[in-house]
């Protein structure tokens, strides 16, 4: 139930914050920074990683295989969630994201160490996934705990602005992994750090984890937890508390689908698929487009404590709701932009070189393999995963059954070849044949093999990248203080951890997978953008029909 604003004691509500509350909020986000940091390292070098651990498959499914071993750590946060939420509404919050940071720390390091595939064959991408799952339930129980620990130490009038400086944590720490990559690329060059330099950065995260933990080591315990606890009033069962009774499990699931699935797909667009965007479609070199996106962060991160600030005064909701809306609305001009001004000779290529495809529908595979293991060969196939790599827009033509793919480049037509049954030495030989027509073939039509850093316009690009950050600003800032006061305190813990990890986690992990391979399906290099509109326009819908304002509550209950 709602408490009016009037009811909560206007020296709680109107005290200004101690110097040790101030260190509070100091010391859980420099430790989520840094935990951040080590997760998100492995998205930044999701090429490099494909071609050091799975370069035992094809170039398509080891960069596909790379951004699953990424998704899976976002898929068992739900789970961390779940067991770290559950210790820190029955032992408290403190010891709880000290031992995720501890978790973390060490899984990142090791990938820094792990052998390549080159070196230890097939033990290589296994023992990685494995440090993936390990940093996802990590991470899975770090949020809930920073977030519920903060919002517990802030006067009630400001939970918003206090909150939101956890949610620059994860920007942050995206940030302070692009500044070090960059670091390391510049003084090594690009061939010493495709080679072996990529792994410094993962390396440098045991300092990081030595400082994360002297810092949480002298925090105390949340005086709500504290107070609770000595009131006796704590939960015996915090998970089934808060699963198995259907009045508090209705707010979870409205967190889910009202808040963190439409807040996580606008916060993976503006931060890691408009990265993706510009190195995997429009080419551009990654040392251009980690600046670009850097800066972007640089001018952008400040709106999170702006919308939460703004979340005491006006309401979480509004805003929420509000960049779930812009983002539905602007997602296809503001990347059609970004293509306009990164690459101006993809853009051309694309609007006057039209590509049709002609093939029997039944001989065409949806390319999307998670392990590896298929083998593409139909002359379809074939010829739908070297567009799709290469940037270029189709449309598909029906063929009449058993036809052999064909490609129409302008006025120019190609053969492929049926490779079912063919020996591989053969296959690899006429694959590369045709790969070659078709490549010498889009570079006669204008498809750059690269964006040309002369024609870019990279204040324009910062521009419309910052716009993306700025909406990603609005679905987070205010979130955290929201899913706080939307739980009680006995398991608070639990229940905002499991709705904002299967969100952040399902909903937006998965979002560059998902949007790559619809990409490859259909055609369109802008297709995949129809995965975050719908899930945005699901939350906008929800939330604005059934999720309750939450900014007057009390925490103490």
């Amino acid at each position: 139930m709602s408490i009016p604003a009037n009811s909560i004691p206007a020296q709680h509500a109107h005290r200004p914050m101690t110097r040790d509350e101030r260190r509070v909020i100091f010391a859980s986000s420099l430790g989520t920074v840094f935990e951040w940091y080590d997760f998100y390292l492995y998205g930044s070098l999701a090429a490099i990683i494909a071609r050091q651990f799975f370069s035992g498959v094809n170039e398509t499914a080891a960069f596909i295989f790379a951004l699953l071993a990424f998704a899976a750590g976002f898929a068992v946060r739900p789970f961390g969630a779940l067991v770290f939420g559950r210790l820190g509404d029955l032992v408290g919050r403190k010891y709880t994201f000290l031992i995720t940071i501890l978790i973390m720390g060490l899984s990142t390091f090791l990938v820094g160490i792990l052998p390549s595939y080159a070196s230890i064959g097939i033990a290589a991408p296994v023992i990685l996934i494995a440090l993936r799952l390990l940093q996802g339930l990590a991470l899975g129980g770090e949020y809930g705990g920073a977030a519920t620990y903060v919002a517990e130490h802030a006067p009630a009038n400001r939970r918003g602005a206090h909150t939101s400086w956890i949610q620059t944590t994860a920007t942050l720490g995206l940030f302070l992994s692009l500044l070090v990559i960059l670091g390391v690329r510049n003084a090594t060059g690009e061939e010493a750090f495709a080679a072996w330099a990529w792994r410094v950065p993962f390396l440098v995260s045991i300092v990081l984890l030595g400082i994360s933990v002297w810092i949480r080591l002298k925090l105390n315990e949340s005086p709500t937890f504290q107070r609770m606890k000595a009131e006796g009033k704590q939960s015996k069962a915090p998970l089934t508390e808060s699963f198995a009774r259907w009045g508090n499990l209705k707010l979870v699931l409205l967190a889910l689908f009202g808040l963190t699935a439409g807040q996580a797909v606008v916060w993976y667009t503006g931060q890691f698929y408009s990265l993706f965007f510009l190195t995997q479609t429009l080419k551009v070199d990654g040392n251009t487009a980690n600046i670009l996106i850097a800066l972007a962060l640089l001018i952008g991160t400040p709106f999170f404590v702006i919308f939460g600030t703004l979340s005491d005064r006006i309401g979480r909701k509004p805003i929420i709701m509000a960049g779930c809306l812009l983002a539905a609305l602007t997602y296809f001009p503001i990347f059609k932009g970004i293509t306009h001004y990164a690459n101006p000779a993809l853009e051309a290529a694309l609007a006057r070189s039209p590509v049709t495809v002609v093939a029997d529908p039944a001989s065409c595979s949806f390319q999307f393999n998670p392990v590896g293991t298929a083998r593409f060969t139909s002359s379809c196939d074939q010829i739908k995963a070297f567009l799709a790599a290469n940037s270029v827009n189709y449309e598909n033509q029906a063929a009449s059954a058993g036809t052999v793919a064909q490609v129409k480049i302008g006025d120019t037509v190609i053969n492929a070849f049926e490779g079912a049954g063919l020996p591989p030495a053969e296959l690899k030989t006429r694959g590369d044949a045709l790969r070659a027509q078709l490549t010498q073939e889009i570079r006669n039509h204008g498809y750059p093999a690269k964006a040309d850093p002369a024609q870019m316009n990279r204040p324009m690009v910062v521009l419309l990248l910052t716009l993306l950050v700025i909406l990603v600003t609005m679905v987070y800032g205010p979130i955290a203080a929201m899913l706080v006061e939307m739980f009680p305190t006995r398991i608070r813990y639990t229940s905002m951890s499991l709705p904002y990890h299967i969100g952040n986690g399902w909903f937006g992990g998965f979002l560059p997978t998902t949007s790559f391979a619809l990409v490859a399906a259909t055609g369109n290099i802008y297709y995949g953008l129809w995965y975050p509109i719908v899930i945005a326009v699901m939350t906008l819908v929800i939330g604005m029909l059934f999720v309750r304002e939450t900014k007057d509550r009390s925490l103490d209950d």
